[in-house]
């Protein structure tokens, strides 16, 4: 774990691990087995209701906030990849869905093409089957067609938080600009600052890995008491 943790982190290759880790055949063996089997989600979860229980809040938020980061793919990668047109990205899509703290607890990685909102429809077993307290998720307008007529279906309300149509330029919205501080402290994970992985599992898994680190930062003067 430690050395999936210096490699989300450092970006460095499988074969450029440092000798005080053991051999890259045996830490992606682990990575491997670990995506498959659904770890990573699982320890995420875990440790972001710790992080919610040490600031005093219930361990199941009651809210969540959704956006997409559309980022470049690899060179010579042709799975999952698409153009986002509207903002020139030759690569992939993430569907990223936090809570108010910016905690990343779900995600979603596709083709840059696809539209936002049907794309957001494969979390829904994971905004179901996890959280039971949800009552309200946060998104644009991207969200407030088909995404937003599913999670009425079950009894969650969609509200879109957008900008008033009659301001201009950058406007910071309440609670919607959460996922948008999210998707900027990804940048310091230089694993997940661009699409490295050939398989849509791959991206979700160092996503998750990149959370996981943050939250294992923040409890962790709770861990050593």
């Amino acid at each position: 774990m430690d050395a999936l943790l210096y490699v989300v982190r450092t970006g460095c290759q499988w074969r450029n691990l440092p000798e005080c880790f053991p051999k890259w055949q045996s830490v992606y063996w682990y990575f491997s087995r670990w995506k498959k089997q659904n770890i990573f989600a699982e320890i995420n979860c875990l440790l972001n209701r710790v992080d919610r229980k040490r600031e005093n809040k219930n361990e199941n938020p009651s809210s969540f906030c959704i956006d997409s980061q559309s980022v470049k793919l690899s060179p010579m990668i042709f799975e999952n990849r698409g153009t986002d047109a509207n903002k020139k990205v030759n690569g992939r899509k993430r569907q990223l869905l936090v809570d108010t703290g910016g905690r990343i607890w779900f995600a979603h990685v596709h083709a840059g093409n696809d539209h936002d909102g049907p794309a957001a429809l494969y979390l829904s077993a994971d905004i179901l089957c996890q959280n039971q307290r949800l009552q309200k998720i946060y998104g644009d307008q991207a969200y407030n067609g088909v995404f937003a007529r599913k999670m009425k279906e079950f009894g969650i309300e969609f509200e879109k938080a957008s900008r008033p149509e009659s301001t201009r330029g950058f406007v910071p919205v309440a609670k919607r600009w959460v996922v948008e501080g999210t998707i900027a402290w990804t940048n310091f994970f230089r694993r997940i600052v661009k699409e490295y992985e050939y398989t849509v599992s791959s991206s979700v898994a160092w996503i998750l890995l990149a959370n996981i680190q943050l939250m294992l930062q923040r409890i962790k003067p709770l861990l050593q008491t």
